[in-house]
C-alpha cells in the first residue's frame, strides 16, 4: 500500500516509519505535505544537482586540494612511502586477528591446571 493510501485510512506514523525504516519525524513531514496537497505533494521533485564550477575554479580547487593532501591524489600509500608494518607479536601483545575469522583462544596458565 502506498504511503498516501495509508494516510487516508488513518494508519499511525509510527507503524509506517517502522515498516519503511525511516524516522517518525520524516513520516510526519510527509503526512503534513499530504494534508496540504494530497498525494501529488508526496511526489519526488527529482534529484538535486550540485552547481557546476567553471573550469578555472575547478583547476584552482584541484590545485589547493593537491597541496593539502598530496598522497591522496598521488595514488596509494605505497607510492608515497607511507606503508606501515604491523608490530611483531610479543608475550603481552598477541598477533592481530583477521576480520571475520575465528581462531581458538591460546591456553592460559589457569586453563592448563584444570
Amino acid at each position: 500500500m502506498m504511503v498516501a493510501e495509508r494516510f487516508a485510512v488513518g494508519e499511525p506514523s509510527l507503524a509506517i516509519a517502522k515498516e519503511l525504516r525511516v524516522s517518525v519525524r520524516l513520516v510526519q513531514r510527509w503526512r503534513r505535505a499530504w494534508d496540504r496537497g494530497g498525494p501529488g505533494a508526496l511526489r519526488s521533485a527529482g534529484p538535486a544537482s550540485l552547481p557546476r564550477l567553471p573550469e578555472a575554479q575547478l583547476f584552482v580547487l584541484e590545485t589547493e586540494l593537491a597541496k593539502e593532501r598530496p598522497t591522496r591524489l598521488a595514488g596509494s600509500a605505497a607510492d608515497a612511502g607511507q606503508t606501515q608494518r604491523a608490530p611483531e607479536p610479543t608475550k603481552n601483545r598477541p598477533a592481530p586477528r583477521s576480520c571475520g575469522q575465528r581462531h581458538p583462544r591460546p591456553e592460559t596458565a589457569s586453563s592448563k591446571t584444570s
